[in-house]
């Protein structure tokens, strides 16, 4: 999304900095103001999103409303060569069915998901030590999230280290934080109950960033995942690696563009989280994304991009386990808005789309989009939708998507309006398989506020 003009971002911006400025003059020390060594952000989303023609199958409700509201509260303290960073969520959810699909992915009550001291190594690089979120590559891996109205978080070590040629290097020790409360009362409450780390589940990884690469950019990463039941935690004992790249050329006018990722999972798990599964299987598992665009240097800058995506679902064959796991990753920004809709992820998938961006102004931007999705296996659950016909006898096509965005401005920096609908027309997976609902294709809709101080 472009820039504002000049003129509409200072007014914006202007607004912007007497806010913080006022509330830095609560909190700061008269003494650090000459160097302002202190950071203070804050923003609130109110969100309003309905579902019709419920493609996941019972208990969920056939429609469902709910109004959501996520509150940042952010400081950041630099004293030279530690810097002291701490965020505060707050994501609550009303209104939802009883019933209602909403859970952890929309309610997390007032939660620090940052709370790190970093140390400034050389010009560039930082150790991070501490609670933390993070973005890494395009977010198909490992991402802090922007429309789900709750984020993944960690606790442990990050080592970043950068070079002046754009080079980076990223190395990872984590235990991913287990997001509560996650039982449906306490979700509905809204519940205040702190997210819960421990040594039960690792997270740890390496991600470089190497330019100029073969005409472009390109990011090899590899991941491992660890994780076993406990008392409080109950598992499916992943014991997975995920070894993968990425090579990319960004979007800018009359120039073609690409990004290609793959990943190949291996390891061990079992088929499922419940207690009586105890069996152990050998982890084999691939994802494949793919696209080309070209952004026209005309007016509206309408950029013309087709996708690819394409992940393995389970067979169910004895001793093998072949469905690729999601792991932290986002899904938004190609598959579609989530929370109460989200039928689509990088599991059992194989999906073509076709997408039109364009920017009408520097402060408005929007998309329309087609997507076709097929089970990669017919005996496995349907990507993120539930639904599963394991004798494979409802095919391969799960449906189609049109979807469609709108973002405004409405003061540049400071206030934002963000609208989107999506229409699924359901096929013969979403239809005939035995615990498809018989609710017809869903349609869903969304508008929501951010206020960003």
């Amino acid at each position: 999304m472009r820039q504002p003009t000049t003129e509409a971002w200072n007014e914006g911006l202007q607004v912007k900095r007497t806010a913080v400025a006022a509330l830095a003059c609560c909190v700061a020390h008269p003494a650090w103001a000459e160097e302002n060594p202190l950071t203070l952000s804050a923003s609130a989303r109110l969100r309003v999103e309905s579902i019709s023609g419920q493609f996941r199958p019972l208990p969920a409700p056939a429609t469902d409303t709910m109004v959501s509201l996520r509150t940042e509260l952010a400081a950041s303290y630099d004293a030279g060569p530690l810097r002291f960073h701490a965020e505060l969520w707050d994501a609550r959810a009303w209104a939802q069915d009883a019933r209602s699909s909403a859970n952890t992915g929309e309610v997390n009550a007032l939660e620090l998901v940052q709370a790190n001291i970093a140390l400034k190594l050389g010009r560039q690089g930082s150790l991070k030590l501490g609670r933390y979120t993070l973005d890494l590559g395009n977010r198909r891996v490992v991402a802090r999230q922007r429309f789900r109205n709750t984020t993944n978080a960690f606790t442990g070590a990050l080592l970043s280290l950068n070079d002046d040629k754009g080079r980076k290097l990223d190395v990872m020790l984590t235990l991913p934080h287990q997001r509560l409360p996650d039982d449906p009362a306490g979700i509905r409450s809204d519940r205040v109950e702190w997210d819960r780390e421990s040594f039960d589940v690792v997270f740890l990884g390496v991600h470089g960033t190497l330019p100029e690469v073969l005409g472009g950019t390109l990011q090899p990463f590899v991941f491992g995942l660890f994780e076993r039941d406990s008392a409080r935690l109950v598992t499916a004992n992943r014991r997975i690696g995920t070894v993968g790249a990425r090579h990319f050329v960004n979007a800018r006018a009359g120039a073609w563009d690409h990004d290609v990722e793959a990943a190949w999972q291996f390891g061990k798990a079992r088929r499922t989280a419940g207690l009586a599964d105890r069996t152990d299987l050998e982890v084999r598992a691939w994802f494949l994304h793919a696209d080309a665009g070209y952004t026209f240097a005309t007016g509206w800058s309408p950029r013309v991009v087709a996708m690819f995506d394409a992940a393995s679902g389970d067979k169910g064959s004895a001793g093998k386990f072949t469905r690729f796991d999601t792991l932290y990753s986002a899904r938004r920004f190609e598959f579609g808005p989530n929370g109460l809709y989200g039928p689509f992820r990088r599991s059992n998938i194989v999906s073509p789309s076709l997408r039109l961006e364009v920017t009408p102004s520097k402060r408005t931007d929007a998309f329309i989009a087609w997507r076709t999705a097929w089970a990669e296996n017919p005996r496995d659950q349907f990507a993120a939708t539930g639904v599963r016909d394991a004798d494979g006898a409802s095919g391969r096509l799960g449906g189609h998507q049109i979807e469609g965005r709108v973002r405004h401005w409405i003061v540049p920096g400071l206030l934002q309006v963000d609208g989107g609908a999506a229409m699924l027309l359901k096929r013969r997976v979403l239809r005939d398989a035995p615990n498809a609902p018989p609710t017809g294709n869903t349609t869903y809709g969304y508008v929501d506020l951010t206020l960003s101080l």
